[in-house]
């Protein structure tokens, strides 16, 4: 399956849907990996924003 950002189901960007979707697991899960991994230091934020430019858009 290839990584792309839903425009359905996305809460911020899309990035965590996107990792979700690719890897076929659970979006909730994803994103509470995220939120619980920016408490800890580290460019998570950075990776993040870098991921949202890079990962393209859903055309439909």
């Amino acid at each position: 399956m290839k990584l792309y950002r839903p425009r359905r189901g996305r809460v911020f960007a899309g990035v965590c849907l996107a990792v979700a979707n690719r890897f076929n697991v659970s979006p909730t899960l994803v994103r509470v990996l995220t939120v619980l991994s920016c408490i800890l230091p580290g460019p998570q934020i950075i990776i993040y924003i870098v991921l949202w430019v890079l990962i393209p858009g859903d055309k439909g």
